[in-house]
């Protein structure tokens, strides 16, 4: 299937998916309560539909950006699951769709779509799945496996489901995975009129392969996980497209400069590691990458030191500190993780709503630019959640001088089912 064909099949997708997985919300907690038999299988049905609202505090910095500033949208991400008595299938899709933005954020994709096989000393899944790897709060380099959804937020936070069958084999000694990955997920990015972007477009439709077998090449990878006492660790391998692209200048057929993604062929280890001592949660994650221009090094570590019972109520207060390393040279992706400091707080108030607070900001030690992140969330009633995120860019650099314009806060309404 070619690109062009594939968005289009996205957007169908995204146009199909919405008003079905809000009829199910209506039902679904029913579903939920009460497993449908199928064909022997028991039916769960889960998921959530959401309406979102975006708000810009300034004008966009360039002139071919949406003026907009607000920004109204609606999510949803029905879950379906059928369970035999060791074998689990799978499917999650999701869609998002924008009013004023068709081209941009409206858009679908399935997160998940596999089989699930256990046994006694083994599990594989086979089909589109999502893998989480890591341990840090600020920045997850380990995480290797699933492609990052730029439209969703540039976090790099979501994910884009992945081809792929894993073999996990269980042993006293620890867990063994075996990863092939046959197919690659190109990154998405913003779109043209969009804002969070940089004064380039990026040209997705003309991306550039360092293997001739371009998104059809098959990647593998290799993990081992055990956890001793306190200690929870992990040691990976990757070898494949990465999923880091770098953007090289390019003109357009139109005379446009753009910027093209360029997906080279690496190699990565990594390593994590996750330490729980009374109070303290040491956190470290490290990797060596070669295949983009030099072999480089790169390390996130920190911990998070937790007061329980703070002024003698039930809340819970952590104190978080995280520095971030990296060693690439020019030929690599950029990034602005080089030489930063995360500082942070986590308030759980352990109340009926769960309701919680994470507030913190990114430092870098050369620019002194800074990134001020604070997250809300508290449950309504038994199935409405509400949500609220604010990104400011502070005293922005030649580093994050696109960002300049483009502090945020988003509010966010879900019903689970």
């Amino acid at each position: 299937m070619s690109r062009t064909s594939t968005r289009a099949v996205l957007r169908a997708c995204a146009s199909r998916i919405l008003p079905v997985a809000m009829a199910v919300s209506l039902n679904g907690a029913a579903f939920a309560q009460e497993p449908l038999s199928v064909f022997g299988a028991e039916l769960e049905v889960a998921g959530f539909v959401a309406g979102e609202f975006r708000a810009f505090v300034e004008d966009p910095g360039f002139a071919d950006q949406d003026d907009r500033y607000f920004e109204p949208s609606l999510i949803a991400q029905p879950e379906f699951r059928l369970y035999w008595d060791r074998e689990r299938l799978t499917f999650i899709p999701f869609a998002r769709y924008d009013p004023a933005d068709h081209e941009g954020r409206t858009h679908g994709d399935v997160r998940e779509l596999s089989l699930y096989v256990e046994r006694d000393d083994w599990d594989l899944t086979a089909g589109i799945g999502k893998v989480f790897w890591g341990v840090a709060e600020s920045r997850h380099l380990v995480d290797i496996i699933n492609q990052s959804d730029l439209v969703e937020d540039v976090d790099e936070e979501d994910k884009l489901g992945q081809p792929m069958i894993n073999l996990n084999l269980l042993r006293d000694w620890g867990t063994v995975g075996f990863f092939i990955l046959p197919g690659f997920r190109e990154r998405t990015f913003p779109g043209d009129a969009a804002r969070l972007r940089g004064p380039l477009q990026i040209d997705t439709s003309n991306p550039i392969y360092e293997s001739s077998a371009e998104e059809a090449r098959v990647d593998a990878a290799l993990r081992y996980a055990h956890t001793v006492g306190d200690w929870d660790f992990g040691a990976s391998y990757f070898h494949g497209t990465s999923r880091e692209p770098e953007l090289v200048p390019s003109v357009a057929a139109d005379g446009r400069l753009v910027l093209r993604p360029r997906y080279e062929i690496i190699d990565q280890l990594g390593i994590d590691f996750q330490a729980t001592l009374e109070e303290w949660l040491w956190k470290f994650e490290g990797i060596h990458r070669s295949g983009h221009g030099d072999p480089f090094f790169a390390a996130t570590g920190g911990f998070e030191y937790t007061l329980f019972g703070v002024a003698e109520s039930a809340a819970d207060l952590g104190l978080l500190l995280e520095y971030h390393y990296d060693g690439r040279g020019d030929d690599a992706p950029a990034t602005t993780f080089d030489n930063d400091v995360f500082v942070g707080t986590r308030l759980a108030l352990n109340d009926e709503q769960a309701t919680e607070f994470l507030a913190g900001v990114i430092v870098d030690q050369r620019e002194q630019d800074m990134l001020m992140l604070i997250e809300g969330e508290r449950r309504i009633t038994e199935t409405w959640f509400a949500e609220i995120e604010a990104r400011l860019f502070l005293n922005p650099s030649e580093n994050s001088a696109a960002f300049e314009n483009d502090s945020h806060l988003v509010a966010r309404i879900s019903r689970y089912f």
